[in-house]
């Protein structure tokens, strides 16, 4: 049992930190300070908690239903992994090389949100694509796939059922801690610290991106050699 629990211990921490540069709670907190200064708090909160419901919610469904998504559309692991680390590749420079575009379109997205009487924010953009996006997506399906065929034989069952939804239910509580207490966390570490942290996980996306690619032709080159 000891050994087991040293195992879960290990899919938790290694999923945390495969998902947590994906995720980066930073990019939707700077989206809640953008788009919610005309909230009310109490809705604020709110709607910060509905965020992290979604959260989790679609990384559940991602994992369970991703695989049968990309059989219906006939999308192989391989194709998944490049078209992924390509997302998490461009997803990373931009963290890396930011542009005053993005801050131009939170402004005008500002400036909407104004007109109207108490948006709702928790969904769009805070939940999908602030935290589960496109990156996220590709990395959770391409994990779900690595633990049938890398990771299930070596583990106990109930080790590799319940990580996925452990690792989720955790990144969903630190997205809910860091948008809850957003004023807080940047007044401490400052706008620099938070861009700060910004670029280093964008360098490690990008290195992760282009490993998902690599991986990738690599297991093509693999299933078809030369003849």
């Amino acid at each position: 049992m000891t050994d087991e629990l040293i195992q879960f211990g290990k899919l938790i921490s290694l999923g945390l930190a495969l998902m947590l540069p994906l995720a980066n709670p930073l990019t939707s907190m700077t989206l809640l300070l953008s788009l919610g200064q005309q909230i009310p708090y109490k809705e604020r909160q709110r709607q910060v908690t509905q965020a992290a419901f979604y959260v989790v919610g679609i990384m559940v469904v991602t994992y369970y239903a991703g695989a049968l998504l990309m059989h219906t559309f006939g999308i192989s692991i391989p194709g998944l992994r490049i078209a992924g680390g390509l997302i998490v590749v461009s997803i990373g420079f931009s963290m890396l090389f930011p542009t005053d575009q993005p801050r131009a379109l939170e402004a005008e997205a500002a400036a909407d949100a104004q007109d109207r009487l108490i948006p709702n924010i928790a969904f769009v953009p805070l939940a999908l694509p602030g935290t589960a996006g496109p990156g996220t997506i590709a990395m959770i399906i391409s994990g779900a796939a690595s633990m049938d065929t890398a990771i299930k034989p070596d583990y106990a069952p109930w080790v590799v059922a319940l990580t996925p939804i452990v690792v989720f239910s955790l990144l969903g509580l630190l997205f809910w801690i860091c948008l809850h207490w957003a004023g807080r966390i940047v007044a401490v570490i400052g706008k620099s610290g938070v861009e700060a942290i910004s670029r280093v996980m964008g360098f490690l996306l990008v290195c992760m991106g282009v490993q998902f690619v690599i991986n990738g032709v690599l297991e093509i080159i693999s299933k078809y050699p030369a003849v």
